[in-house]
């Protein structure tokens, strides 16, 4: 059983991947440099949290 994530993470996660397709791979190590890059917040476990989403987003839906 996984962790249920929270609407404002989900919506944050969906928007940056959306603007940023390209730029995320399938990793989390790749991707969380992006995340910090594209988010001002000093929340190291909400960087982590969406570059965790990110990634699941982006192994589902290839593109």
């Amino acid at each position: 059983m996984g962790r249920i994530k929270t609407t404002p993470i989900k919506r944050t996660a969906l928007k940056l991947y959306r603007d940023n397709s390209k730029a995320f791979k399938k990793t989390f190590e790749e991707n969380k440099p992006i995340v910090e890059k594209c988010l001002d917040t000093d929340s190291k476990k909400f960087v982590n949290i969406i570059s965790g989403y990110v990634t699941r987003l982006a192994k589902k839906q290839p593109l």
